[in-house]
């Protein structure tokens, strides 16, 4: 069961907010790859998945069972989110809304990161 997000975890902002400030951008970052750490942990804990987390700054890289791997990480530069799967490579920018958008296709962040993790684990599996 995917575990609810708050508000000031998904970045949210005002609809009119047009754009971020470097503390909100990086606020959002961190609420984004803390949501992903809990549900890793979780996971663990409930014995669904042997995921290795290992977050170096403003990176986080999680190691599947067959060694593959995704890879979240912060862009500030471009006030972006990049996930990186053997799908390929995707870049977010948080919308008006608070959600984190694929640049290209507009997916949300959690509904892909989570498409692509069930992909590469062979395990159904939800941020």
């Amino acid at each position: 069961m995917p575990i609810p997000a708050t508000p000031a975890e998904t970045g949210a902002v005002s609809p009119s907010v047009a754009t971020l400030s470097d503390v909100q951008y990086h606020e959002a970052v961190q609420a984004a790859l803390s949501r992903i750490e809990r549900t890793v942990d979780r996971w663990l804990e409930d014995d669904v998945i042997d995921i290795d987390g290992a977050r170096t700054g403003n990176m986080l890289t999680l190691s599947l069972p067959d060694r593959s791997q995704l890879i979240v990480n912060a862009q500030p530069p471009l006030q972006e989110l990049w996930l990186a799967a053997r799908r390929g490579g995707f870049h977010f920018k948080l919308d008006a809304t608070g959600a984190w958008r694929d640049s290209r296709s507009g997916q949300e962040f959690f509904a892909l990161l989570s498409e692509c993790a069930s992909e590469q684990s062979r395990v159904t599996l939800q941020f």
